[in-house]
């Protein structure tokens, strides 16, 4: 089971809904604070469950009690991470460290532990602000992706490309060559598993270098139109899948096997953030294949000729509230983040300010493309654009409607692109205006 990463933006307001209102209120022992001593048993509840299975937590866990050897560490992997969690979340029995699921930023305090003020986390780590509201800090990514595309580079080699693609037409050239030249499927959707569609979200911002991205699309009464950061990703698919340069049956994908497919070359491309490199990498090797193969692009776009990445933290890993040692809680994120050794093993940016890029990202820079992050919301507007996508019921963190437009491009479905993103401003536009009304 891969990690299924949210690139930082994902707080999926509708599914906060089902767990609004429930019990708050921390452990009873006064003495139970972050601060405290880091003795106790907690339980990291996680969503890689490959790592809790092949032992790798275990390793970490073993290390980690060199340093605190009075903490117990168990770990408990869930494969349908996002969904469970926000059910056990009705609950007091979460865990003791998890990564914060699809909740609104102001339920934050109703279940997880404080870990101080935002200010003081700025000089030490990256990604803060998506665990972070009305200036409390809840969370600390426990790694960082870029966004893009993940892509075999021995197949796009072979189909005759010779430079990457900077825009939506050279993208559609590539994806033809590959079709024309190998056996290899160009675009893989994933759509039967849908997350994999979510993936390309969170390049909102890269089409108009915009770090102001949400709150553009949050104000933005029909962001669905020509020029805009989500007009473009959609667009992309919808004419990808249009064009015959996907899986000829959606409805049938496998998200483990494709990591197979691309690392051995049946997959040309995939949208995914970059914590999918590695899984790749170790798909390859594993069936015969050299890791060298894959690589990793920027997502066809530019702006004035210079392509951006947006980057952005994993899952934040947080303290429940109901933690009966927080501290040891505390000590463990903490631990796992500096010096666990475990963004350098994936790939992934670390959070922590002074630790260099991963070298998987090295194509990056080779093709000058620039990273930017995107800017915390104002206050006030943290959960805009959650507000504003449940009011609509547009699941922009969710497949639903990338699956209706995948359905209608390939005419699984009625309808055009021009008259599905019609209906999505409709929708959208209103429930923008209702909220600012």
């Amino acid at each position: 089971m891969a990690k299924k990463a949210l690139a930082g933006l994902a707080l999926l307001a509708t599914a906060a809904v089902a767990i609004s209102g429930c019990a708050g209120g921390g452990a009873s022992d006064a003495d139970n604070t972050i601060d405290g001593e880091v003795k106790g048993d907690i339980k990291v509840v996680t969503w890689r469950t490959d790592l809790v299975e092949d032992g790798t937590y275990q390793k970490y866990a073993d290390e980690f009690n060199k340093k605190y050897p009075d903490v117990k560490v168990t770990f408990e992997g869930i494969t349908d991470y996002a969904g469970e969690m926000l059910t056990r979340m009705s609950t007091t029995n979460y865990g003791d460290v998890i990564g914060i699921p699809a909740i609104k930023p102001e339920q934050y305090e109703q279940f997880l532990e404080p870990l101080g003020d935002t200010a003081d986390f700025e000089d030490t780590y990256r990604f803060l602000p998506a665990a972070s509201y009305d200036g409390t800090q809840y969370g600390i990514a426990w790694g960082g992706n870029a966004n893009g595309v993940v892509y075999n580079k021995k197949v796009f080699e072979e189909a005759g490309v010779t430079a990457l693609p900077t825009n939506e037409d050279e993208w559609l050239e590539a994806l033809q060559k590959v079709k024309d030249n190998t056996d290899a499927i160009p675009l893989y959707t994933n759509y039967k598993d849908g997350w994999p569609l979510t993936q390309s979200f969170g390049n909102l911002g890269v089409v108009t270098d915009d770090a102001d991205a949400p709150i553009t699309m949050a104000e933005d009464t029909a962001p669905w139109t020509e020029g805009t950061d989500v007009y473009a990703i959609d667009s992309l698919l919808y004419d990808t899948v249009a064009a015959g340069l996907t899986e000829e049956d959606p409805l049938t994908t496998n998200w483990e096997q494709s990591k197979v497919d691309l690392g051995t070359g049946k997959i040309a491309a995939m949208t995914l953030g970059s914590w999918a490199i590695s899984q790749m990498q170790a798909a390859a090797e594993d069936n015969g294949a050299s890791a060298d193969d894959i690589g990793y692009m920027a997502f066809p776009a530019n702006v004035d000729g210079t392509q951006l990445a947006v980057i952005g933290g994993d899952y934040n890993l947080a303290v429940s509230k109901h933690s009966k040692a927080k501290a040891a809680a505390w000590a463990w994120i903490q631990w796992v983040v500096e010096d666990s050794g475990y963004t350098e093993a994936q790939g992934m940016i670390s959070p922590v300010i002074d630790k260099p890029l991963p070298e998987n990202l090295a194509g990056f820079e080779e093709a000058g493309v620039e990273l930017m992050e995107i800017n915390p919301a104002p206050a006030g507007k943290e959960g805009l654009i959650n507000n504003v996508a449940d009011d609509a019921q547009i699941d922009l963190y969710g497949p639903i409607y990338r699956q209706k437009l995948v359905d209608i491009a390939r005419g699984a479905a009625d309808g055009d692109k021009d008259s599905y993103f019609a209906e999505l401003n409709e929708r959208w536009g209103a429930s923008v205006e209702k909220l600012q009304g």
